[in-house]
């Protein structure tokens, strides 16, 4: 009895903040530490149940008058790509994306520096140094990979990776029932390619691969332009007041 309650996660709130999502709105959190041997069970269960993970910590909005952010999983199984999505798919036929251990490096950072100056110079993570970048990959306690794409090489079809340059990377966990993405970035020069597209259907096919029922997407946010694209990989199912609902059309 007394280890149950020791080893019980332990929830905190955060105070409130300036929503990163919406103008004009307040956020609030609450989260909990995903340490220990206990961390893969937990994550599961929880991100299950809305919670997404940033290093050590599992984390949901609260917000006290604000249900916007709505959790995201892709079926899998049911999953076939629109007509742009099948574009984007073959416009990055030339690349290959491999699934690499946690371990930071500075062609990872690099990327990830010109990406966040592009796209979130104002965002909270702008100011991410290379250090800050090496504990957001290794300062994990599940099963955490970077997915990095690269141009197909003349032996791809053995290796299964590419070759030469660092063009997109995603930080993905290993969940029992799918794979989760935690962060992705890209070149931003190749705008033609529709990389952030490329990366998540990539994802698609790689649980599928795995027999993964799932691609956890994160938060979508009706009416935001930095969280409204998530609605687009159909069917999937978002998660409400009663349990996870099947989303056909957006």
């Amino acid at each position: 009895m007394t280890r149950e309650v020791r080893d019980a996660p332990q929830f905190y709130l955060t105070a409130p903040a300036p929503c990163p999502y919406l103008p004009g709105r307040v956020e609030r959190k609450v989260f909990t530490h995903l340490v220990g041997k206990r961390a893969a069970g937990l994550n599961d269960m929880l991100t299950q149940t809305g919670f997404r993970r940033s290093q050590t910590i599992a984390y949901r909005p609260a917000c006290e008058h604000c249900r916007a952010c709505v959790s995201v999983r892709v079926l899998v199984d049911e999953f076939y790509p629109s007509a742009s999505q099948r574009r984007t798919l073959k416009t990055n036929a030339d690349l290959v994306g491999a699934f690499a251990p946690a371990k930071p490096t500075s062609e990872q950072y690099s990327l990830f520096r010109a990406y966040l100056d592009d796209r979130h110079p104002d965002g909270g993570m702008a100011d991410m140094s290379a250090l800050d970048y090496s504990m957001m990959v290794e300062d994990s306690h599940i099963e955490t990979y970077i997915t990095e794409y690269r141009p197909r090489g003349p032996d791809t079809s053995i290796t299964r990776r590419g070759h030469g340059a660092l063009v997109a990377a995603c930080l993905t966990d290993r969940l029992a029932d799918g794979l989760s993405l935690v962060y992705s970035f890209y070149d931003v020069d190749q705008k033609a390619r529709s990389l952030g597209a490329y990366v998540i259907l990539d994802h698609i096919e790689k649980a599928r691969a795995m027999g993964l029922p799932h691609v956890y997407l994160g938060y979508w946010v009706e009416g935001s332009r930095k969280m409204g694209y998530k609605g687009a990989y159909l069917p999937q199912e978002r998660l409400g007041h009663s349990g996870w609902a099947r989303i056909e059309a957006d």
